[in-house]
């Protein structure tokens, strides 16, 4: 999400536009950034590092001041709540884009003492009403918008606009051999994984069939790199697997360093049912890597099987298969892994969102607020 936000605003202000973020406050008031204006927050214990704004503020005082002509939330919960009314205030169009299954991620953090398919439907409850009372929708990939039609039939309207791929920074000509000198790397079959290390992104099917694959491949690695909550249960799971020895991880990446992680591995792979775009998938392709991806939502949308990375079931022998063939694949696999990401251009999807937001902003003033929400 923080990804798409920045690229997005580099992308409109390079055309002159003028973008302002707001954003809950930090977990570590280091973080704080100079040109943001935050939220005061406060922590939610459930997901360590993840902070909830619900404090009252002065927000639409300062919008007012800076004279926006549009609101677009990224946020579906708190954040997106508190966009709505800001809109509502000020008679601003907003745009809502769908970045997270949030109706998956309750069950892992919500912990609400009602049964899960209750849950979910409580979540589809709130969250029609937020995505049919936006001016317009985005949604990342094909597969995550008709989801929402299915849930939200009556949106305004919802465009698919992926976010774009900097495929200057991510390139085959970037250079990992520092990467493999640090882990000890030099000779291996390296697979990937970047993200944060938490229970939704799947790991232990990464795992599982990574077990399964160093039965034939004895060099195989799998470096997991990013910070999470279940960071421990996944160094766990390694040792349990009998792979520990194999699987590193490297804990918190700069993003200074990230490009030449991904230019350190021969493959990335991904397990994530939890993905709505799948943007770091797109960074490895973009560096030439090959994608062993779960043959499911975004993710499935994405590869196409035997050209540009390879697709597996949710299960290990699936999944280790996958990987195989992604590790060992041809010099072609790799150029047209390259090529699509070069398809996910930046300034592509900044030129639909602008005309997306023209929609809106005409959109507002044709029924002014609408619904109240």
């Amino acid at each position: 999400m923080v990804n798409s936000i920045l690229l997005s605003k580099r992308g409109l202000e390079r055309l002159g536009h003028e973008v302002f973020i707001f954003a809950p406050e930090p977990w570590d008031k280091a973080d704080r950034e100079g040109d943001v204006f935050y939220f005061r927050s406060t922590a939610f214990r459930s997901y360590p590092g993840y902070t909830v704004p619900i404090y009252p503020t002065n927000k639409c005082e300062i919008l007012a001041k800076l004279n926006v002509d549009l609101i677009h939330t990224h946020g579906l919960l708190f954040m997106g709540v508190r966009s709505m009314f800001a809109a509502r205030t000020l008679v601003k169009p907003v745009v809502v884009t769908f970045h997270t299954m949030v109706t998956e991620a309750a069950r892992y953090y919500a912990r609400l003492p009602i049964p899960e398919w209750m849950t979910h439907r409580l979540f589809w409850i709130y969250l029609r009403q937020l995505l049919e009372r936006a001016d317009a929708v985005v949604a990342p990939t094909e597969a995550i918008k008709q989801e929402l039609l299915k849930y939200a039939p009556d949106m305004n309207r919802v465009d698919v606009i992926p976010t774009g791929v900097d495929c200057e920074r991510f390139s085959p000509s970037n250079d990992g051999s520092l990467v493999r000198q640090r882990y000890g790397l030099d000779g291996e079959k390296v697979l990937m994984h970047v993200g944060r290390v938490a229970r939704e992104k799947n790991l232990d099917l990464l795992l599982d069939g990574f077990a399964r694959l160093v039965d034939d491949e004895p060099d195989a690695r799998l470096m997991i790199v990013g910070e999470g909550p279940a960071k421990k249960h996944y160094m766990q799971s390694a040792v349990d697997k009998g792979v520990a020895d194999r699987v590193i991880f490297t804990g918190f990446v700069p993003d200074s360093e990230l490009a030449q992680f991904y230019a350190a591995c021969d493959a990335f792979t991904i397990a994530s049912k939890f993905e709505t775009q799948g943007l770091a998938a797109l960074e490895a392709m973009a560096t030439g890597k090959p994608v062993a991806g779960i043959n499911y939502r975004a993710v499935a949308e994405m590869i196409r099987p035997g050209e540009n990375g390879f697709l597996f079931e949710d299960d290990p022998i699936s999944c280790a298969e996958a990987m195989r063939e992604a590790i060992n694949c041809s010099p072609e696999v790799r150029k047209t892994a390259r090529s699509t990401a070069e398809s996910y251009s930046v300034d592509g999807s900044v030129a639909r969102l602008l005309e997306l937001y023209e929609f809106a902003i005409e959109h507002k003033k044709r029924n002014g607020n609408g619904r109240i929400f």
